[in-house]
C-alpha cells in the first residue's frame, strides 16, 4: 500500500472536516435596566450569518466562518454595538445596548429661564404672544411682566426680577449687551424698551439661574435674537393715536435690509384724556433703525443700528415740592454680530457693539436749579468657539471685554461738579452641556471677570441639572454665582467699590403636553457686597460701602392651556418673601418695590365670524411697602392692592389691513405705587404726603396698520 498517498488522503479530510465545521454564536440582548430586548437584529459583518433575539432577549445561531471577526447587534431607537474577536468566543454573551440619543426627544435644561420662540422646544411663550398682549402695546417689557419671576412697577417700566431692582437685568441683542436698553425717563414716569419686537426671531428671559456666557447681572438677562432672514418685499404703513410709522424690507439673492422710521407725540393725547401728572411740553420722539442681513458660504453676518431722539417736560412731586424736569435724550446703538460655520462641528461668532446716550437735564425746583448733562459711551467685544464632539457633548468657550467711558457736568447753587469714570470688563468663560442619557442632562460653566477698576479676578460657577421623569415631565435645578459691577450712579463718585455678589439655588418642574404647560419653580437667592451710601440721596459726598446684603426666596407657578378652540390663555402666579439692607437703608427690610403676591391672566379669542382678535390681561400685586415719616417703623407701612384689567381688540378689515384698539386698566381703578413726603413736618408735627399715581388711569391706543406686499396675506399682525 502507498502510505504517502494514504496519509495526505487522511490530511486532505481532516481539512476539509475542520472547514466546514460549525460555530455557534449565542447570548442574551438587555437594556441598562437588563430588561430583555426582543426583536434585536445579531450578526457578523460582512456575512449572511445572523439571526433575532426572541422575547427574552436571547439568540443562537451558527456559522462556518473562522478567525477573527466582528459581531454586529443592533435594535431601533438603541446605539448600534459591535464586539471584535476570534469567532469561537462569540458564546453566552451578555450585551447591553445603550438607548440612543434623541435631540428632539431628550431633556431640555430649562431652570430659571422662559424662552419664547419658534425654535425651542422649551418655549412657554409664541413670538406672537410678546406683542399680543392686552396692555402691552407692542412694549417686550410689559409682556414679560406677565411671566411669573416679574414684578409690575408702574413708576418705573423696567424689568424687576424676583427680589432684584431694574439694575440687575441685563439686555443682549444677539449675544452682544445693550448698555441703554430703555427710553430716558425721570422719577416716576415710566420708561419703554426701546426695541421693535418684530425683528426679533426668539428671546430666552432668564429668572436666574443664567448661562456661564453672560455676565454682570445680579438678577437675571434678556437675551434677544434677531431674524436671520428677511421676509419677502414688503412696505409697512402705521397710523396711530400717539404718532406715525413706516418700514421697509427688501431681498436679494443673499442679502437683505429692514428700515424703519417712527414719530410720535403724546401732545394730542394728552390734551383728550385727563391725566395725573402735568406735562409742560408732551413726550416728543423720533427714532429710526435698521437691519442689514448678509449670507455668505458658511457663515452670516448681522448689522443692527437705531437712533432715536426724545423729549419732554414734566411738573412732578418731591418731597413735599414740585420740581420742573426738562429732558432732552439722544441715544445710538449699532450691532454688528457673525457667526461661521468651520467644519468638523466647530462654530465661529464673533460681534462689537457700541452704543452711544446723551442727556440734557434742566431742574427748576423751589430751592435749587440744576443743570445736567451726561455722555455714557459703551463698548462690548466677543469672540465664542463651541464644538459638538457628538450628540451627547457641547463645549462652548469664549471671551469679551466691556469698556465703559461716562462723562458728567453737574452746575447747581451749590457748586459746579464733573463726575466721571472709565470702567473696563475683560471675562473668560467655559461651559459644557452633557447629556448622560436621554433622560438626564448636564450643564456646568465657568465665568471668569477682571475688573481693571479694582484689579481684581472674580471667578463664578454655574451649574444645571435636568431629569426627565417622562415623556411629558421633567425636573431641573440650577446653581451660579452672579457679580455685577456698581452702577454710573456711583462709580461716578467712587471707583473703589467691590462688586455685588448674588448666588442662585433654584428647583424647577415642568409638565408639557401637546397645547399645556404646568412649570412651578422654587427658588432662594442669596445676596452679598450690596451697596449703600449715606444721606437722602446719592452725592459726592456720601460715605459709599459694599456692607449692603439681603435674600430673596418664593415660589412661581405658570399654567398655560391651548385646548379650547379660539381660545388661548395663559396663568402666571409668583410668591416672593424678600429683605435686604442697600442703598440709604438704616435696616434689613423688604425693599419699595417687592409686592409679595403677583397674579397675571392673560387670554385671546379668536373670533372668525368678525374677523377679530380680542385679549384680556389681568394684572394683581398685593400690597408694596413704602416709608412713613411719620411712623417710628422703616418701610411699615403698605400701598394699597394693585388691579388692572386691560383690553385689546385686532380688527382684519382686510387680509393686509388692520384697524387695532387698545385700553390699559379698563376699569379705571385709582392705583397707588406709594407717597411722596415733605422734608419737613407742617405746624401739627406731621410731614404732608402725596400719592404716587399712574401718569393716567387709562390709557388708549387706537392704530391702523397697512402692509403692502406681493404676498397679499400678509399683515402686521404678529407686531400688535
Amino acid at each position: 500500500m502507498n502510505f504517502n498517498y494514504f496519509f495526505s488522503l487522511l490530511a486532505l479530510l481532516f481539512i476539509q472536516q475542520v472547514s466546514y465545521a460549525q460555530h455557534e454564536i449565542s447570548g442574551t440582548v438587555t437594556n441598562k435596566k437588563q430588561e430583555p430586548i426582543a426583536g434585536a437584529n445579531i450578526y457578523l459583518k460582512g456575512t449572511y450569518d445572523g439571526a433575532i433575539s426572541d422575547e427574552n432577549g436571547h439568540f443562537n445561531f451558527t456559522s462556518e466562518e473562522t478567525g477573527m471577526h466582528i459581531l454586529v447587534i443592533s435594535f431601533l431607537s438603541f446605539e448600534t454595538k459591535e464586539i471584535s474577536g476570534e469567532i469561537t468566543n462569540f458564546k453566552n454573551l451578555q450585551v447591553t445596548l445603550v438607548e440612543k440619543f434623541d435631540a428632539l426627544e431628550a431633556v431640555v435644561i430649562n431652570a430659571g429661564s422662559f424662552e419664547a420662540g419658534t425654535t425651542s422646544e422649551a418655549s412657554v411663550l409664541k413670538p406672537l404672544d410678546i406683542v399680543t398682549t392686552a396692555g402691552s402695546v407692542g412694549n417686550i417689557i410689559a409682556a414679560l411682566e406677565t411671566l411669573p419671576g416679574t414684578q409690575s412697577v408702574g413708576e418705573d417700566g423696567r424689568l424687576f426680577v424676583r427680589g432684584g431692582d431694574a439694575s440687575e437685568t441685563q439686555t443682549f441683542v444677539d449675544g452682544l449687551r445693550v448698555a441703554q436698553p430703555y427710553n430716558a425717563s425721570v422719577r416716576n414716569i415710566p420708561s419703554r424698551g426701546r426695541f421693535s419686537p418684530y425683528l426679533f426671531k426668539g428671546m430666552s428671559f432668564s429668572t436666574g439661574g443664567y448661562s456661564a456666557e453672560y455676565g454682570n447681572a445680579l438678577s437675571s438677562v434678556l437675551v434677544m435674537d434677531t431674524q436671520d432672514e428677511a421676509e419677502e418685499d414688503n412696505t409697512e404703513l402705521s397710523f396711530m393715536s400717539l404718532g406715525l410709522g413706516i418700514g421697509k424690507t427688501k431681498n436679494w439673492e443673499k442679502s437683505s435690509i429692514t428700515l424703519n422710521a417712527s414719530y410720535a407725540n403724546l401732545g394730542p393725547y394728552q390734551s383728550l384724556i385727563d391725566q395725573n401728572v402735568k406735562f409742560d411740553k408732551p413726550f416728543q420722539s423720533i427714532a429710526g433703525e435698521a437691519v442689514f442681513r448678509n449670507q455668505f458660504k458658511n457663515g452670516l453676518l448681522k448689522v443692527y443700528t437705531a437712533y432715536d431722539h426724545s423729549a419732554f417736560n414734566v411738573e412732578q412731586p418731591i418731597n413735599g415740592t414740585t420740581q420742573t424736569v426738562d429732558l432732552k435724550n439722544n441715544n445710538f446703538y449699532v450691532n454688528t454680530s457673525y457667526q461661521h460655520s468651520l467644519g468638523n462641528k466647530w462654530h465661529l461668532f464673533g460681534g462689537i457693539s457700541y452704543g452711544n446716550s446723551q442727556n440734557d437735564i434742566n431742574i427748576n425746583a423751589e430751592e435749587n436749579d440744576q443743570l445736567v448733562d451726561d455722555t455714557e459711551n459703551s463698548f462690548h467685544v466677543k469672540a465664542k468657539l463651541s464644538k459638538r464632539f457628538t450628540d451627547k457633548i457641547k463645549l462652548n468657550f469664549g471671551a469679551e471685554y466691556f469698556n465703559t467711558d461716562f462723562e458728567q457736568s453737574y452746575q447747581s447753587e451749590a457748586g459746579n461738579f464733573t463726575p466721571n469714570y472709565t470702567s473696563g470688563l475683560f471675562s473668560a468663560f467655559t461651559e459644557t452641556d452633557i447629556y448622560f442619557t436621554q433622560n438626564l442632562a448636564a450643564k456646568v460653566g465657568l465665568r471668569a471677570t477682571q475688573d481693571a477698576l479694582l484689579e481684581e479676578v472674580y471667578v463664578n460657577p454655574r451649574l444645571s441639572l435636568a431629569y426627565k421623569i417622562d415623556k411629558n415631565q421633567q425636573i431641573s435645578t440650577a446653581f451660579g454665582n452672579f457679580r455685577q459691577q456698581a452702577g454710573q450712579d456711583y462709580l461716578k463718585f467712587n471707583q473703589d467699590l467691590f462688586q455685588q455678589k448674588a448666588t442662585h439655588y433654584i428647583l424647577n418642574y415642568q409638565f408639557s403636553k401637546t397645547s399645556t404647560t404646568l412649570r412651578a419653580e422654587a427658588y432662594f437667592k442669596e445676596y452679598q457686597d450690596l451697596l449703600t451710601y449715606t444721606g437722602n440721596e446719592i452725592t459726592y459726598n456720601s460715605n459709599f460701602s459694599n456692607a449692603g446684603s439681603g435674600y430673596a426666596k418664593g415660589i412661581d407657578i405658570f399654567w398655560r392651556d391651548g385646548h379650547f378652540k379660539n381660545l388661548d390663555y395663559w396663568v402666571s402666579y409668583s410668591f416672593i418673601d424678600s429683605e435686604r439692607k442697600y442703598q440709604n437703608y438704616p435696616e434689613k427690610v423688604t425693599p419699595n418695590f417687592v409686592a409679595n403676591h403677583n397674579l397675571s391672566v392673560v387670554s385671546k379669542y379668536w373670533i372668525q365670524s368678525l374677523r377679530s382678535q380680542a385679549g384680556f390681561t389681568y394684572n394683581f400685586n398685593s400690597g408694596r411697602p413704602y416709608n412713613n415719616p411719620n411712623t417710628s417703623d422703616f418701610m411699615a407701612a403698605k400701598t394699597k392692592s394693585y388691579h388692572n384689567l386691560s383690553f385689546n381688540w385686532a380688527y382684519l378689515l382686510s387680509k393686509q389691513q388692520i384697524l387695532y384698539v387698545s385700553v390699559s386698566n379698563l376699569l379705571g381703578t385709582k392705583n397707588v405705587f406709594g407717597y411722596d413726603y415733605s422734608n419737613t413736618p407742617n405746624a401739627s408735627g406731621n410731614y404732608t404726603a402725596k400719592a404716587i399715581r399712574p401718569t393716567a388711569d387709562r390709557f388708549f391706543f387706537v392704530g391702523f396698520f397697512w402692509t403692502i406686499s406681493d404676498n397679499k396675506n400678509r399683515n402686521q399682525l404678529d407686531q400688535l
